[in-house]
């Protein structure tokens, strides 16, 4: 089985946003980004990177794209 993991530095910024940001994600649950525990150690699932920015495709502020 071949997972490509990425760490929270990469993860941060494939979606634009700063590993504090994925702090308070992750703390808060405010957005469904799965991630991974190993020990201390936090990584995020590629797979799961690209499901939550498909989830989050819009034409315009009234309506979401169905992919």
């Amino acid at each position: 089985m071949t997972t490509n993991l990425l760490t929270p530095k990469q993860t941060a910024e494939t979606l634009g946003v700063t590993i504090g940001t994925l702090a308070v994600w992750r703390c808060t649950g405010r957005y469904p980004l799965p991630f991974v525990k190993i020990g201390r150690r936090v990584m995020y699932k590629f797979s799961d990177i690209e499901a939550y920015i498909n989830a989050h495709v819009f034409q315009n502020t009234l309506h979401e794209v169905s992919l």
